[in-house]
Protein backbone atom coordinates (compact mmCIF):
# COMPACT_ATOMS: atom_id res chain seq x y z
CA UNK A 1 0.00 0.00 0.00
CA UNK A 2 2.80 2.62 0.80
CA UNK A 3 4.13 1.92 -2.54
CA UNK A 4 0.64 3.14 -4.18
CA UNK A 5 0.42 6.70 -5.83
CA UNK A 6 -2.28 8.92 -4.34
CA UNK A 7 -5.69 8.59 -6.86
CA UNK A 8 -5.87 12.43 -7.16
CA UNK A 9 -2.56 12.32 -8.56
CA UNK A 10 -3.16 9.56 -10.95
CA UNK A 11 -5.98 11.46 -12.42
CA UNK A 12 -4.40 14.92 -12.03
CA UNK A 13 -7.51 16.54 -9.83
CA UNK A 14 -7.26 18.62 -6.45
CA UNK A 15 -9.05 16.44 -3.53
CA UNK A 16 -12.08 18.83 -3.59
CA UNK A 17 -12.89 17.73 -7.38
CA UNK A 18 -16.50 17.63 -8.30
CA UNK A 19 -17.88 14.23 -9.80
CA UNK A 20 -17.92 15.57 -13.39
CA UNK A 21 -14.25 17.12 -12.89
CA UNK A 22 -13.16 13.86 -11.65
CA UNK A 23 -15.05 11.94 -15.15
CA UNK A 24 -13.65 14.27 -17.45
CA UNK A 25 -9.92 13.88 -15.62
CA UNK A 26 -10.04 10.28 -16.33
CA UNK A 27 -11.73 10.71 -19.89
CA UNK A 28 -8.60 12.20 -20.65
CA UNK A 29 -5.87 10.02 -18.98
CA UNK A 30 -7.54 6.64 -19.91
CA UNK A 31 -7.81 8.12 -23.78
CA UNK A 32 -3.56 9.27 -23.28
CA UNK A 33 -2.60 5.35 -22.42
CA UNK A 34 -5.73 2.97 -23.90
CA UNK A 35 -3.91 0.23 -24.89
CA UNK A 36 -5.20 0.03 -28.72
CA UNK A 37 -3.36 3.61 -28.86
CA UNK A 38 -0.31 2.34 -27.40
CA UNK A 39 0.19 -1.49 -28.87
CA UNK A 40 2.79 -3.33 -27.51
CA UNK A 41 3.64 -0.96 -24.53
CA UNK A 42 3.53 -1.94 -21.37
CA UNK A 43 4.16 1.05 -19.35
CA UNK A 44 1.03 2.89 -21.21
CA UNK A 45 -1.08 -0.41 -20.57
CA UNK A 46 -0.07 -0.31 -16.90
CA UNK A 47 -0.90 3.57 -16.56
CA UNK A 48 -4.18 2.72 -18.00
CA UNK A 49 -5.15 0.43 -15.51
CA UNK A 50 -3.86 2.78 -12.62
CA UNK A 51 -6.10 5.47 -14.13
CA UNK A 52 -8.79 3.08 -14.21
CA UNK A 53 -8.57 1.70 -11.03
CA UNK A 54 -8.18 5.05 -9.62
CA UNK A 55 -11.32 6.30 -11.29
CA UNK A 56 -13.18 3.24 -9.88
CA UNK A 57 -12.36 4.55 -6.16
CA UNK A 58 -13.06 8.44 -6.84
CA UNK A 59 -16.05 7.85 -9.56
CA UNK A 60 -18.28 6.01 -6.55
CA UNK A 61 -19.30 8.34 -3.70
CA UNK A 62 -19.29 5.75 -1.03
CA UNK A 63 -15.44 4.26 -1.87
CA UNK A 64 -14.47 7.98 -2.51
CA UNK A 65 -15.95 8.85 1.45
CA UNK A 66 -13.38 5.75 2.66
CA UNK A 67 -10.32 6.87 0.60
CA UNK A 68 -10.65 10.39 1.51
CA UNK A 69 -10.19 9.29 5.08
CA UNK A 70 -8.27 6.03 5.32
CA UNK A 71 -6.31 6.05 2.20
CA UNK A 72 -4.96 3.22 0.20
CA UNK A 73 -5.58 1.29 3.71
CA UNK A 74 -9.12 1.40 3.29
CA UNK A 75 -9.17 -1.35 0.45
CA UNK A 76 -6.39 -3.85 2.18
CA UNK A 77 -7.38 -6.87 3.37
CA UNK A 78 -9.85 -6.11 5.90
CA UNK A 79 -10.47 -2.68 5.29
CA UNK A 80 -14.00 -3.06 3.41
CA UNK A 81 -13.00 -2.07 -0.31
CA UNK A 82 -11.84 -4.19 -3.08
CA UNK A 83 -11.54 -7.41 -1.31
CA UNK A 84 -8.30 -7.98 -2.76
CA UNK A 85 -9.44 -7.72 -6.74
CA UNK A 86 -9.28 -5.53 -9.73
CA UNK A 87 -11.69 -4.68 -12.13
CA UNK A 88 -10.90 -5.01 -15.75
CA UNK A 89 -9.62 -1.86 -16.36
CA UNK A 90 -11.50 -2.07 -20.30
CA UNK A 91 -15.40 -2.61 -18.59
CA UNK A 92 -14.38 0.73 -16.54
CA UNK A 93 -13.35 2.73 -19.53
CA UNK A 94 -16.50 1.55 -21.77
CA UNK A 95 -18.68 2.13 -18.56
CA UNK A 96 -17.71 5.57 -19.12
CA UNK A 97 -17.64 6.40 -22.62
CA UNK A 98 -20.73 4.27 -23.13
CA UNK A 99 -21.51 0.77 -24.35
CA UNK A 100 -22.22 1.19 -27.80
CA UNK A 101 -19.38 2.85 -28.84
CA UNK A 102 -16.47 1.23 -31.25
CA UNK A 103 -12.87 1.86 -29.94
CA UNK A 104 -11.82 2.54 -33.42
CA UNK A 105 -14.16 5.38 -33.95
CA UNK A 106 -12.15 7.19 -31.64
CA UNK A 107 -8.78 6.16 -32.18
CA UNK A 108 -8.58 4.91 -35.65
CA UNK A 109 -7.81 1.29 -37.42
CA UNK A 110 -9.90 -2.19 -37.43
CA UNK A 111 -10.99 -4.38 -34.64
CA UNK A 112 -11.74 -3.04 -31.82
CA UNK A 113 -12.49 -4.51 -28.77
CA UNK A 114 -15.25 -7.25 -28.24
CA UNK A 115 -17.82 -6.74 -25.29
CA UNK A 116 -21.17 -8.03 -24.27
CA UNK A 117 -21.70 -11.60 -26.08
CA UNK A 118 -17.67 -12.11 -27.26
CA UNK A 119 -14.47 -13.13 -26.25
CA UNK A 120 -13.29 -10.86 -22.41
CA UNK A 121 -9.91 -11.04 -20.72
CA UNK A 122 -10.54 -12.26 -17.20
CA UNK A 123 -9.60 -9.57 -14.66
CA UNK A 124 -6.58 -9.12 -12.82
CA UNK A 125 -6.32 -10.32 -9.02
CA UNK A 126 -4.31 -9.22 -6.17
CA UNK A 127 -3.27 -11.55 -2.58
CA UNK A 128 -1.67 -9.86 -0.14
CA UNK A 129 0.96 -12.18 1.63
CA UNK A 130 2.48 -11.98 4.82
CA UNK A 131 6.13 -13.54 4.40
CA UNK A 132 8.37 -13.56 7.63
CA UNK A 133 11.49 -12.30 7.98
CA UNK A 134 13.61 -15.52 7.16
CA UNK A 135 11.35 -16.39 3.89
CA UNK A 136 11.85 -12.67 2.02
CA UNK A 137 15.81 -12.69 2.97
CA UNK A 138 16.16 -15.94 1.81
CA UNK A 139 13.80 -17.46 -0.73
CA UNK A 140 10.88 -19.72 0.53
CA UNK A 141 7.71 -22.11 -1.35
CA UNK A 142 4.21 -21.24 -0.06
CA UNK A 143 1.08 -23.13 -1.53
CA UNK A 144 -1.41 -20.22 -1.38
CA UNK A 145 -5.84 -21.29 -2.17
CA UNK A 146 -8.21 -18.14 -3.48
CA UNK A 147 -10.75 -18.32 -5.11
CA UNK A 148 -11.15 -17.73 -8.60
CA UNK A 149 -13.36 -18.46 -11.33
CA UNK A 150 -11.70 -20.62 -13.78
CA UNK A 151 -12.73 -21.96 -17.52
CA UNK A 152 -15.87 -23.95 -17.21
CA UNK A 153 -14.97 -27.60 -17.75
CA UNK A 154 -18.32 -28.68 -18.88
CA UNK A 155 -18.03 -26.51 -22.07
CA UNK A 156 -14.60 -25.91 -22.27
CA UNK A 157 -15.20 -22.41 -21.87
CA UNK A 158 -17.01 -21.35 -24.75
CA UNK A 159 -20.80 -20.89 -23.25
CA UNK A 160 -22.29 -23.49 -25.04
CA UNK A 161 -23.83 -26.58 -24.42
CA UNK A 162 -21.63 -29.65 -25.24
CA UNK A 163 -22.40 -30.57 -28.54
CA UNK A 164 -23.98 -27.35 -29.79
CA UNK A 165 -22.30 -24.45 -31.18
CA UNK A 166 -22.66 -20.82 -31.85
CA UNK A 167 -24.30 -19.07 -34.04
CA UNK A 168 -24.06 -16.79 -37.09
CA UNK A 169 -25.16 -13.50 -35.87
CA UNK A 170 -27.76 -12.32 -38.04
CA UNK A 171 -27.79 -8.64 -37.35
CA UNK A 172 -24.41 -8.13 -38.43
CA UNK A 173 -23.94 -11.19 -40.36
CA UNK A 174 -20.84 -12.23 -38.53
CA UNK A 175 -19.26 -8.86 -38.84
CA UNK A 176 -19.26 -7.63 -35.36
CA UNK A 177 -20.28 -4.51 -36.52
CA UNK A 178 -23.13 -3.07 -38.30
CA UNK A 179 -23.21 0.22 -40.17
CA UNK A 180 -24.74 3.63 -38.70
CA UNK A 181 -25.88 6.61 -40.45
CA UNK A 182 -27.38 7.75 -43.98
CA UNK A 183 -26.91 9.72 -46.77
CA UNK A 184 -22.92 11.25 -47.14
CA UNK A 185 -22.39 10.13 -43.63
CA UNK A 186 -22.36 6.59 -42.43
CA UNK A 187 -19.94 5.07 -39.78
CA UNK A 188 -19.36 1.83 -38.07
CA UNK A 189 -20.16 0.69 -34.79
CA UNK A 190 -20.29 -2.29 -32.54
CA UNK A 191 -23.32 -4.93 -33.56
CA UNK A 192 -25.43 -4.50 -30.05
CA UNK A 193 -26.84 -8.08 -30.87
CA UNK A 194 -23.75 -9.73 -30.62
CA UNK A 195 -21.52 -7.14 -29.03
CA UNK A 196 -18.84 -7.38 -31.70
CA UNK A 197 -18.08 -10.83 -31.62
CA UNK A 198 -19.89 -12.24 -34.92
CA UNK A 199 -21.42 -15.20 -32.82
CA UNK A 200 -24.46 -15.85 -30.46
CA UNK A 201 -25.03 -18.58 -28.12
CA UNK A 202 -28.21 -19.78 -28.71
CA UNK A 203 -27.61 -22.62 -26.13
CA UNK A 204 -25.46 -21.34 -23.01
CA UNK A 205 -24.08 -24.30 -21.00
CA UNK A 206 -26.27 -25.62 -18.15
CA UNK A 207 -22.71 -25.24 -16.13
CA UNK A 208 -22.14 -21.68 -16.27
CA UNK A 209 -25.03 -20.18 -18.29
CA UNK A 210 -22.91 -19.37 -21.17
CA UNK A 211 -20.07 -17.00 -19.08
CA UNK A 212 -17.42 -19.62 -20.18
CA UNK A 213 -16.26 -19.44 -16.47
CA UNK A 214 -17.29 -21.29 -12.93
CA UNK A 215 -16.29 -20.18 -9.47
CA UNK A 216 -13.74 -22.18 -7.77
CA UNK A 217 -11.07 -22.17 -4.75
CA UNK A 218 -7.30 -22.52 -6.26
CA UNK A 219 -4.09 -24.35 -4.57
CA UNK A 220 -1.58 -22.27 -6.00
CA UNK A 221 2.20 -23.37 -5.41
CA UNK A 222 4.26 -19.76 -5.47
CA UNK A 223 8.01 -19.78 -5.26
CA UNK A 224 8.83 -16.68 -3.26
CA UNK A 225 11.75 -15.28 -4.29
CA UNK A 226 14.98 -13.98 -2.23
CA UNK A 227 15.53 -10.37 -1.52
CA UNK A 228 11.94 -9.44 -1.67
CA UNK A 229 10.73 -6.49 0.87
CA UNK A 230 7.33 -4.98 1.27
CA UNK A 231 5.44 -3.95 -1.28
CA UNK A 232 7.28 -5.91 -3.85
CA UNK A 233 4.84 -7.58 -6.72
CA UNK A 234 5.40 -10.56 -8.13
CA UNK A 235 3.19 -11.03 -11.64
CA UNK A 236 1.88 -14.42 -12.55
CA UNK A 237 0.39 -14.56 -16.20
CA UNK A 238 -2.61 -16.30 -16.72
CA UNK A 239 -3.31 -17.16 -13.19
CA UNK A 240 -6.08 -14.37 -12.61
CA UNK A 241 -9.96 -14.71 -12.78
CA UNK A 242 -10.84 -17.00 -16.10
CA UNK A 243 -11.88 -15.11 -19.20
CA UNK A 244 -15.57 -14.93 -20.31
CA UNK A 245 -17.05 -16.60 -23.60
CA UNK A 246 -13.31 -18.03 -24.07
CA UNK A 247 -11.18 -14.80 -24.03
CA UNK A 248 -7.59 -15.27 -22.12
CA UNK A 249 -7.26 -15.58 -18.24
CA UNK A 250 -6.17 -11.89 -16.56
CA UNK A 251 -2.97 -11.99 -14.17
CA UNK A 252 -2.26 -12.66 -10.58
CA UNK A 253 -0.47 -9.84 -8.86
CA UNK A 254 1.38 -11.15 -5.41
CA UNK A 255 1.79 -8.07 -3.38
CA UNK A 256 4.30 -9.23 0.27
CA UNK A 257 4.15 -7.86 3.19
CA UNK A 258 7.77 -8.85 5.26
CA UNK A 259 6.98 -9.16 9.29
CA UNK A 260 9.54 -7.78 11.34
CA UNK A 261 12.03 -9.53 12.98
CA UNK A 262 13.54 -9.45 16.42
CA UNK A 263 16.81 -9.32 16.13
CA UNK A 264 17.60 -8.94 12.52
CA UNK A 265 16.81 -5.33 11.27
CA UNK A 266 17.10 -4.56 7.07
CA UNK A 267 18.30 -1.44 4.77
CA UNK A 268 17.74 -3.10 1.28
CA UNK A 269 20.08 -5.72 0.67
CA UNK A 270 22.36 -5.23 4.37
CA UNK A 271 21.52 -6.74 7.58
CA UNK A 272 21.77 -5.06 10.86
CA UNK A 273 22.05 -6.39 14.44
CA UNK A 274 23.19 -5.60 17.68
CA UNK A 275 25.06 -8.56 19.70
CA UNK A 276 26.44 -8.07 23.46
CA UNK A 277 30.00 -8.05 24.08
CA UNK A 278 31.51 -9.48 27.45
CA UNK A 279 33.45 -5.90 29.08
CA UNK A 280 36.69 -8.53 29.30
CA UNK A 281 36.98 -9.19 25.62
CA UNK A 282 36.41 -5.54 24.77
CA UNK A 283 39.36 -4.78 26.98
CA UNK A 284 41.82 -7.33 26.25
CA UNK A 285 40.78 -8.49 23.29
CA UNK A 286 39.34 -12.02 21.65
CA UNK A 287 36.55 -13.60 19.50
CA UNK A 288 32.84 -13.79 19.90
CA UNK A 289 30.61 -15.57 17.81
CA UNK A 290 27.93 -13.72 15.89
CA UNK A 291 24.66 -15.27 14.25
CA UNK A 292 24.11 -13.98 10.77
CA UNK A 293 21.44 -15.24 8.18
CA UNK A 294 23.90 -17.92 7.11
CA UNK A 295 24.78 -19.45 10.10
CA UNK A 296 26.67 -18.35 13.49
CA UNK A 297 30.47 -16.15 12.40
CA UNK A 298 33.44 -15.75 14.02
CA UNK A 299 34.16 -12.13 15.04
CA UNK A 300 37.76 -10.89 16.20
CA UNK A 301 37.74 -7.89 18.73
CA UNK A 302 40.71 -5.62 18.81
CA UNK A 303 41.70 -4.65 22.59
CA UNK A 304 39.90 -1.43 23.34
CA UNK A 305 36.91 -1.82 21.53
CA UNK A 306 34.07 0.21 22.96
CA UNK A 307 30.67 -0.04 23.20
CA UNK A 308 28.52 0.99 19.67
CA UNK A 309 31.81 -0.17 17.35
CA UNK A 310 30.41 -1.38 14.38
CA UNK A 311 32.12 -4.29 12.18
CA UNK A 312 30.60 -5.65 8.87
CA UNK A 313 30.34 -8.77 7.12
CA UNK A 314 30.62 -8.85 3.56
CA UNK A 315 28.34 -11.47 1.54
CA UNK A 316 26.27 -12.56 4.93
CA UNK A 317 23.19 -10.37 3.83
CA UNK A 318 20.31 -10.77 2.16
CA UNK A 319 20.41 -12.75 -1.46
CA UNK A 320 19.54 -10.95 -4.26
CA UNK A 321 18.26 -13.40 -6.53
CA UNK A 322 16.50 -11.13 -9.14
CA UNK A 323 20.09 -9.91 -9.97
CA UNK A 324 22.43 -12.59 -10.29
CA UNK A 325 22.20 -14.20 -6.68
CA UNK A 326 24.65 -11.84 -4.73
CA UNK A 327 24.59 -10.98 -0.99
CA UNK A 328 24.64 -7.60 0.67
CA UNK A 329 26.35 -7.32 4.28
CA UNK A 330 25.67 -7.78 8.03
CA UNK A 331 26.74 -4.91 9.94
CA UNK A 332 27.16 -5.68 13.55
CA UNK A 333 27.12 -3.23 16.60
CA UNK A 334 28.46 -4.25 19.89
CA UNK A 335 27.07 -3.40 23.12
CA UNK A 336 29.39 -3.76 25.81
CA UNK A 337 27.93 -6.18 28.55
CA UNK A 338 28.99 -6.09 32.07
CA UNK A 339 28.69 -9.16 34.45
CA UNK A 340 25.89 -9.73 37.04
CA UNK A 341 24.92 -12.19 39.60
CA UNK A 342 28.70 -11.82 41.13
CA UNK A 343 29.51 -14.01 44.05
CA UNK A 344 30.95 -12.18 46.87
CA UNK A 345 33.96 -13.84 45.93
CA UNK A 346 34.22 -12.87 42.60
CA UNK A 347 33.39 -9.42 43.51
CA UNK A 348 36.26 -9.29 45.79
CA UNK A 349 38.48 -10.45 43.02
CA UNK A 350 37.40 -7.63 41.01
CA UNK A 351 37.99 -5.12 43.10
CA UNK A 352 41.21 -5.90 43.08
CA UNK A 353 41.69 -6.07 39.66
CA UNK A 354 39.94 -2.35 39.23
CA UNK A 355 42.12 -1.45 42.19
CA UNK A 356 44.93 -1.36 39.67
CA UNK A 357 43.48 0.59 37.22
CA UNK A 358 44.10 4.35 36.94
CA UNK A 359 42.52 7.24 34.97
CA UNK A 360 44.89 7.25 32.23
CA UNK A 361 43.41 3.87 31.46
CA UNK A 362 40.13 5.41 30.66
CA UNK A 363 40.51 7.88 27.29
CA UNK A 364 37.08 8.81 27.35
CA UNK A 365 36.47 9.40 30.42
CA UNK A 366 39.39 11.75 30.56
CA UNK A 367 38.30 13.83 27.48
CA UNK A 368 34.64 13.88 29.01
CA UNK A 369 36.61 15.47 32.85
CA UNK A 370 38.82 18.25 30.37
CA UNK A 371 35.56 19.48 28.38
CA UNK A 372 33.85 19.83 31.56
CA UNK A 373 36.55 21.90 32.77
CA UNK A 374 36.95 24.19 29.63
CA UNK A 375 33.02 24.48 30.36
CA UNK A 376 33.28 25.41 33.72
CA UNK A 377 36.18 28.53 33.45
CA UNK A 378 34.37 29.94 30.81
CA UNK A 379 31.16 30.00 33.05
CA UNK A 380 33.17 31.47 35.83
CA UNK A 381 33.81 34.24 33.24
CA UNK A 382 31.14 34.83 32.34
CA UNK A 383 29.43 34.93 35.73
CA UNK A 384 32.54 37.51 36.75
CA UNK A 385 31.42 39.88 33.89
CA UNK A 386 27.72 40.13 35.22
Amino acid sequence: MANKRDYYEILGVAKGASDEQIKKAYRKVAMKYHPDRNPGDTAAEESFKEASEAYEVLGDGDKKAKYDQFGHQAFAPGGGGFGGGFHDAGDIFEQVFGGGFNINDLFGGGGGRRRSNGPARGSDLRYDLDVDFEEAALGSHRTITLPVSESCGRCSGSGAEPGTSKSTCPTCGGRGQVNAGGGFIQFSQTCPSCGGAGEMITNPCSECNGVGSVKTRQKLKLRIPAGVESGSRQRLPGKGEAGLRGGPAGDLFIVFHVRDHEFFKRNGLDVYCEVPLPFHIAMLGGEIEVPTLHGDAKLKIPAGTESGKIFRFRGQGVIDAAHGGGKGSQNVMVSIEVPSHLSGKEKKAMKELCDQLHDNHFELTAKVNKTAQKFYERKRKLEADL
